[in-house]
Parts: C-alpha cells; sequence; structure tokens
C-alpha cells in the first residue's frame, strides 16, 4: 500500500514513463506554427484590457471613503483590485520570458514598469525564474518549492522532512493545514524574494535585491549582478513615490488602494506557483532521472474558470505548455494546451480538483518526501516510516 494520499490526478503523475514523455521537437511538431510567434498588437491589447479593467476598479475605489468603520469594504475592494491587478503581474511574466513582442527595447521596457509598480525587482526575477524553468521539479537544482527530504543527506537534499511530520502530526491536519496557508499565502513571495525561501541548497540563501555577501552570489553570474541593482531602481522609485504620496495624503489611502491589493496579486502569485509545481501525486526527481522535458511535464494545469482565466490570462490552465516552451503567448497557450493534450494525453497532467480543494490537499498533505531509490524519485509521505512502498 502507499502512504501518498492521492488527488485528483489519481496517481497520473507516478505512473509516467520516460517513454511517454516527448523530445522538443515532437512538442514543437504537434502544435500549429502561428503559436510560436508573438504579435505586438495583440499583446499590447490584452495590456490595454488589463489597463481599462484596474481604471475601472480603481474608479470604484475612488468612491469609498477612507475611514475605519469602511475597513470591511475596504478588504473586498483589495480582494478584488488585487484579483484583476494580477493580469499586470502575468503580462511582466510573458515579458520576462520574451513572449510579449519581437521589439525587445519595448517588451523590456513594459516588464520592467509593470513589476516595478508591483515591487517586483523585474530582472532579478527574469533570472531567478529563468532557472526555475530549467529545473523545475529537480530535487537539488530546482529554484523555488523544493521540498524537505526525510532522512535526506544534507549535501544536496533539504533535510528535516522527519521534525516536519511529526510537528505536523501533533499539530493536527487542520491547525497544519491553515498554519501552511498562512506561512505560503501572507509571507511567502517576500520571503522568497529576501531569503530565496523554498529554494534548492544549490543556490544557497538568496536575495533578489542585493546580490552579494552576506547573501549568496549563486543566482546572480556575471552580469546579472548589475541587473540587480537596475532592478533595485525601479522598485526603490516607487517606494518613493509611494512616501512622497502618504507625507500628501496619509496612510489610510495608500493602504486602502495600494497594499491591501498588492498582498492580494501576491496571494495569486504563490497560489499559482504552489499549485502549479506541488501536488500529492507529483514526484520530484533525482539528478539521474531529471530532464528538461521530463520536469517540465511534471507542471499541473487546473481549472480557474473562465472569468479568472480572462482576468489573468490563462496562466493557470496552460501552464505545462508554458513551462516548455515559455516564448509562446498565453493568447495562443489554449490552442497549443489542447494539442499537447491529445498528441501526449499519457504525460500532460491536468488536475480537475476545484482550486479551493487543491490547495488545502497541498497545505496539508505535502510536508515532505523520500526517496524512492529504485525510481530516481522523491514521492510525498503523509506518514513517516523509515520504508515506502508504491503499487498502482
Amino acid at each position: 500500500m502507499s502512504d501518498i494520499k492521492f488527488s485528483g490526478l489519481k496517481g497520473q503523475a507516478l505512473a509516467i514513463k520516460m517513454s511517454d514523455i516527448p523530445s522538443m521537437k515532437e512538442f514543437q511538431s504537434v502544435i500549429p506554427n502561428n503559436c510560436f510567434k508573438s504579435q505586438t498588437i495583440t499583446s499590447l491589447g490584452y495590456l490595454l484590457q488589463s489597463i481599462i479593467i484596474q481604471a475601472i476598479v480603481v474608479a470604484i475605489g475612488l468612491t469609498i471613503p477612507f475611514s475605519q468603520r469602511m475597513v470591511p469594504i475596504w478588504i473586498l475592494y483589495a480582494l478584488l483590485s488585487g484579483t484583476t491587478a494580477m493580469g499586470f503581474w502575468v503580462i511582466a511574466h510573458e515579458c520576462g520570458h520574451g513572449a510579449f513582442s519581437k521589439n525587445k527595447t519595448l517588451e523590456t521596457i513594459t516588464g520592467y514598469l509593470l513589476h516595478s509598480l508591483l515591487l517586483v525587482p523585474y530582472f532579478s526575477w527574469q533570472r531567478s525564474h529563468a532557472v526555475h524553468h530549467r529545473f523545475t521539479n529537480h530535487i537539488t537544482n530546482g529554484e523555488t518549492h523544493v521540498p524537505i527530504v526525510i532522512d535526506g543527506n544534507g549535501i544536496s537534499e533539504k533535510v528535516g522532512g522527519e521534525k516536519e511530520l511529526s510537528f505536523s502530526s501533533k499539530l493536527g491536519k487542520t491547525k497544519y493545514g491553515i498554519l501552511q496557508l498562512v506561512l505560503h499565502l501572507i509571507f511567502g513571495w517576500p520571503a522568497y524574494l529576501l531569503s530565496g525561501s523554498t529554494g534548492g541548497l544549490k543556490y544557497g540563501t538568496s536575495n533578489h535585491f542585493w546580490p552579494r555577501k552576506p547573501f549568496s552570489k549563486t543566482l546572480w553570474p556575471a552580469v546579472w549582478a548589475k541587473k540587480v541593482w537596475i532592478s533595485d531602481i525601479g522598485v526603490a522609485a516607487v517606494i518613493v513615490g509611494l512616501i512622497i504620496f502618504i507625507i500628501k495624503h496619509g496612510f489610510f489611502p495608500i493602504i486602502g488602494m495600494y497594499v491591501g491589493p498588492l498582498l492580494v496579486v501576491n496571494c495569486w502569485l504563490v497560489i499559482y506557483t504552489w499549485l502549479h509545481h506541488t501536488d500529492s501525486d507529483v514526484p520530484h526527481l533525482s539528478n539521474s532521472e531529471f530532464s528538461f522535458m521530463r520536469g517540465a511535464f511534471l507542471s499541473i494545469d487546473r481549472p480557474y474558470g473562465k472569468i479568472i482565466n480572462i482576468l489573468h490570462h490563462n496562466i493557470g490552465s496552460s501552464h505545462v505548455v508554458h513551462h516548455v516552451c515559455p516564448t509562446i503567448p498565453h493568447y495562443h497557450a489554449t490552442k497549443a494546451t489542447l494539442a499537447i493534450r491529445k498528441a501526449f494525453n499519457k504525460a500532460y497532467l491536468f488536475n480537475p480538483d476545484p482550486i479551493h480543494k487543491a490547495l488545502w490537499n497541498i497545505a496539508c498533505n505535502c510536508i515532505a518526501v523520500k526517496s524512492d531509490i529504485d525510481e530516481g524519485r522523491y514521492i510525498w509521505q503523509s506518514s513517516y516510516k523509515k520504508k515506502i512502498k508504491t503499487t498502482y
């Protein structure tokens, strides 16, 4: 019997064989050629769409009085405004991947401005995110959401799985799940930017704003260290602008119109990243079994619904395609997803679980992994035992 708490994938990810994973050439051959091409006008059109939607939401916010009795309304506004503003994050993300335009100057300026407005260091994130793509679900070289290991070696693997499983057992499923949701959704993004939290041991304690000691330099080779400083300029300029606004108008307008929505944007970002690459029956891979294509095909598409897909440019429902070929623009990604789902149905992962159910599953059950030596992979454990045996 297995100690794995299966999700809506029903063990599909664990049943994938190397022969089920297509080569890059096979992947490209089933996708229409036009899907690989970005159109600047189309991309700008989607940016305009997000601008118009956000302008309407901001106009609504400006009608709400800045008073303590309206705090519940401002919380609702933050949920609405942060959800719509996530569209800007996704477009900046596409700029970072080179999927926005063939005009690289326009693309860089667009991504830099959008991410800076969201207090994201553009070039720093561009570099770390590229590493994340290269080593998706790699137990050693993975750059984000790398799990802790039961009986890990402490050299290439993150240790502490035994203690975490014991802690989760003592705390209880419900309390532990709530704790993980709070830690990930509220503190996860700033912790990642400031300390490389959830990253693999290879990268040490990295900082997206400071590419030198006392932090690790591993993520910032050659020219990237200079680009980190350039990223800081954009974020610093926005912070200065916020301070000036606070001096003139006070704290409450900034908290209501900017800080609250920004926290929600950050929550959405963590939700997407966490759910894209974590599932109770999706393994992580050892160096001997890892390949770029295999790691990319361990990404998980999920059902976010039409409204969220429109607002967030389909980032959550076409992520497998994106991980294999991140230069495919989002407006072609749905068509490309249908193609690979048909052609590589054994390898393509789509979890039909509702998002709230999926979040609760990984918060409660994705605690630590244990090496399955024979298969060269690491499997999530719902309880700690010295030996594991999996049957499918």
